[in-house]
């Protein structure tokens, strides 16, 4: 199965966000388990059909998907591998090949990832990109995510990627340990929140990035651990582990 995986992320790999069974995906077919697609949810899936335009192909890294907003013409991306374009600095949660984010809103959302991974467990990690700028498969070495074998599936990806502005900007890959807390209702939710271009050009990519993040970094803390619904922006420190 890793073998076929590897065959498919080759193929279209860029860097987006993880989904089940199949981590670099680039597709929101119904046909497929992903992030946002449930055959028993018929509202999941009207959303995914409504999305469709804005993504291509599928493509994998491991055991736990990555979905790819692509482009709207829903042409394939060509697989990258560039480790060149990885930080020298190891250990780094928030990775901005594109300035979307202030240092001081990197640094902030670093160190609060820091805390939320030695409170939980939960590796929460974030990918500015603009493709084909991206490290591609090499993000999987760097962070040491979606290897063969590997028990550790507690964790999410954010890649942000505007995709000339046609798209919705926040795309996640969930690990299998992510998904009784955090549902995939709950990410549908909040990529329709925060991820629109609307949004973005209301409020500006940097606030999509910070409130999705704070959202579930308030949720994997929460009392029970488990969120269908959005938290209302403006939360307090003490939800955020600070």
């Amino acid at each position: 199965m890793m073998t076929r995986f590897l065959a498919f992320f080759l193929f279209a790999a860029a860097v987006g966000a993880f989904v089940p069974h199949s981590p670099f995906l680039l597709s929101h077919s119904p046909s497929r388990t992903s992030l946002f697609a449930s055959s028993r949810n018929e509202n999941e899936s009207a959303s995914l059909r409504s999305r469709r335009s804005v993504v291509s192909t599928l493509a994998t890294f491991t055991v736990s998907p990555l979905l790819i907003h692509a482009n709207p013409a829903n042409a394939r991306l060509e697989g990258v591998n560039k480790p060149e374009l990885l930080p020298s600095e190891p250990g780094l949660n928030v990775i901005q090949v594109e300035k979307f984010l202030t240092k001081g809103q990197e640094k902030r959302l670093n160190d609060l990832l820091t805390k939320l991974e030695h409170d939980t467990g939960y590796r929460v990690r974030v990918l500015c990109q603009a493709y084909p700028r991206t490290p591609g498969l090499a993000i999987r070495d760097y962070w040491d995510l979606g290897k063969e074998g590997q028990k550790d599936d507690k964790y999410v990806v954010l890649v942000v990627d505007q995709f000339g502005g046609k798209g919705n900007v926040l795309n996640f890959n969930v690990g299998e340990g992510v998904k009784f807390a955090l549902p995939n209702v709950f990410w549908t939710r909040l990529t329709s929140k925060y991820g629109t271009t609307f949004f973005v050009k209301e409020n500006g990519i940097d606030i999509a990035i910070t409130n999705a993040i704070e959202a579930i970094v308030a949720c994997l803390r929460s009392e029970d651990q488990y969120c269908v619904n959005v938290p209302e922006e403006g939360l307090s420190l003490r939800s955020l582990g600070m």
